[in-house]
């Protein structure tokens, strides 16, 4: 069993909060991100669990047994740095062998163990090369490898592909999904990179400020933000103000900057006149030319009538400017009162460019609620 519990986890430094009240729960076999933006306090709760910082309050529980007065020697974890900590005057062998000397295995158990671990990495070629002979990509590898001899409960990861380029960055991502499902063992994986957790994570512990916001799996935390900082932190977004009207004990209308005014059944809480902000991601929406609107069959008129009772919503603009992002194009539509900005695959793409009159078209179901305080407000029904 490898259960990493937090309770009530916190940390100052002087007059500085960098943790503040944390509890999370970590499965036993999963792999979870921890992903916030710097400075948010992620690496610290990794160094707490590992022992290399004492909580100021809070306990650290790991397979049910409670480590928080113990130093990082007695704790049955392992630690992939960010920066690798390889010894440079080592060789590769040497390096992963050394956490295996220090806990007193013999020479032939040892050398073994390492063996078999750059093995499962793909580095057992490089056993007598210093790290300096090594690309990044390779000393990451060692730096797993050297980890993973220990035979750990939980393997602790800080941002460790923070220092590779993209392209390699995102092997090494598969490499590590690869590793965690053949060692079967609990991985902490701290990231300020959304791809990177999304790529890797079984479920994603989302902090902000010290503060834990939301932990769930991926599609789940992007579809089901609990706040405007979880929708905003997770991918880009159109944010559009607007404002409730309350119509009678249940229901209520939204108006909008862009003008479409729609009735809701929404929470209790929704008070007359309450301001809001309205999320609109750019992949929940369709463009076409205004023209198209006018023909026979046309994007609006599916996405208004689709045969399952779904509102549809639209607004029209001109095309202010495209941008090329490789696989997609993004274009920012001004309306009049908001710049919105769309994306389509460029496989799939129109002849829209800078200048045209266009129709942006999404669901309703689609827009998500936050109030002035950035909390999610909740709005079940469309009439």
């Amino acid at each position: 069993m490898s259960e990493v519990e937090l309770k009530r986890l916190s940390k100052s430094f002087g007059n500085l909060t960098a943790v503040d009240d944390i509890s999370l729960s970590v499965r036993d076999g999963e792999l979870l991100c921890l992903l916030g933006p710097s400075g948010c306090g992620k690496s610290t709760t990794m160094r707490m669990i590992s022992g290399l910082e004492t909580p100021t309050s809070g306990v650290v529980h790991i397979d049910g047994h409670d480590v928080t007065e113990n130093p990082a020697y007695e704790r049955d974890t392992s630690m992939v740095f960010q920066d690798w900590a390889l010894f440079p005057y080592k060789t590769v062998l040497e390096n992963v062998v050394f956490g295996l000397r220090m806990r007193g295995d013999s020479r032939t158990e040892r050398t073994q163990r390492a063996r078999e671990m750059l093995e499962r990495v793909h580095m057992a070629a490089y056993e007598d090369y210093s790290p300096a002979d090594l690309s990044g990509g390779q000393k990451q590898r060692v730096a797993l490898a050297r980890s993973l001899a220990v035979d750990p409960d939980v393997l602790l990861l800080d941002e460790p592909l923070s220092n590779l380029d993209k392209r390699l960055r995102e092997e090494m991502q598969i490499e590590l999904k690869n590793i965690h499902g053949q060692f079967d063992k609990t991985f902490v994986y701290v990231t300020h990179n959304q791809d990177e957790a999304f790529t890797l994570a079984d479920r994603i512990g989302i902090i902000n400020d010290g503060e834990l916001v939301q932990v769930g799996e991926p599609n789940e935390v992007y579809q089901d933000p609990t706040n405007r900082f979880v929708e905003e932190f997770l991918g880009d977004t159109n944010f559009i103000s607007g404002r409730f009207k309350q119509l009678n004990s249940s229901r209520c209308a939204i108006s909008t900057s862009l003008g479409p005014t729609v009735e809701v059944s929404g929470d209790r809480g929704i008070d007359s006149q309450r301001n809001l902000t309205i999320s609109l991601r750019p992949e929940v929406m369709q463009l076409q030319p205004q023209s198209q609107s006018r023909g026979e069959t046309s994007i609006a008129d599916s996405v208004r009538a689709d045969g399952n009772g779904k509102e549809g919503q639209s607004v029209n603009g001109v095309v202010e400017n495209t941008i090329y992002r490789g696989s997609t194009i993004r274009y920012i539509v001004d309306t009049g009162s908001e710049d919105l900005f769309v994306e389509q695959q460029v496989t799939g793409r129109s002849d829209i460019t800078q200048g045209d009159d266009v129709e942006l078209i999404w669901q309703s179901e689609d827009m998500l609620f936050f109030d002035s305080e950035g909390d999610r407000m909740r709005v079940y029904q469309w009439a």
